[in-house]
């Protein structure tokens, strides 16, 4: 996938909620704008911003659907940007599942709409699983992911667009 296509994709779908109250545009662009406040580099934003892609490419705009889009979405985002981009949206399903294994205060937390989805998900880790996933080389950047990711469901829309972050995302693809 290219970031054309991504960037049409969004312009053709982005406007699909996904059981939040937000469309899939502003919760991308809520999540970016989150990882962009925080002083995240540039390829955590655009993993921040495109970790969602994956539903966008499956066509439809429910929570899993019985889907892997994290896989799905890192797949696309392999093809067009560095692991440092696509690594943290393999892992974010992983992360939310290890962050209700290691911390019940989150898991009460969830949105009923995550909830849902984190039982198509697979539940929470086991202690075996959580350790597991502790141990990937790139657990911490999808953990900071799924916070970014469980904050960016304001309702209304974003101060900023889309459009706002193509020019980092096209400093970010491989050329």
């Amino acid at each position: 996938m290219t970031l054309a296509g991504i960037a049409a994709l969004f312009a053709a779908r982005g406007h699909e909620t996904y059981g939040e109250g937000v469309s899939q545009a502003e919760h991308a662009v809520q999540c970016a704008t989150l990882a962009r406040d925080a002083g995240e580099p540039p390829a955590m934003i655009a993993a921040a911003l495109l970790h969602d892609l994956g539903h966008l490419i499956a066509g439809h705009g429910g929570s899993d659907g019985g889907g892997a889009h994290e896989a799905v979405g890192a797949r696309a985002l392999a093809r067009c940007f560095g692991a440092s981009v696509w690594r943290p949206v393999a892992l974010h399903v992983a992360a939310k599942r290890w962050l209700c294994a290691v911390d019940l205060a989150y898991a009460a937390a969830l949105s009923a709409e995550s909830q849902r989805s984190l039982v198509r998900q697979g539940g929470a880790f086991d202690a075996t699983a959580a350790a597991a996933f502790a141990r990937l080389p790139d657990a911490a950047a999808a953990i900071r992911l799924r916070r970014y990711d469980d904050a960016g469901k304001a309702d209304g829309p974003p101060a900023a667009a889309f459009a706002d972050f193509l020019p980092m995302l096209q400093a970010l693809t491989l050329r």
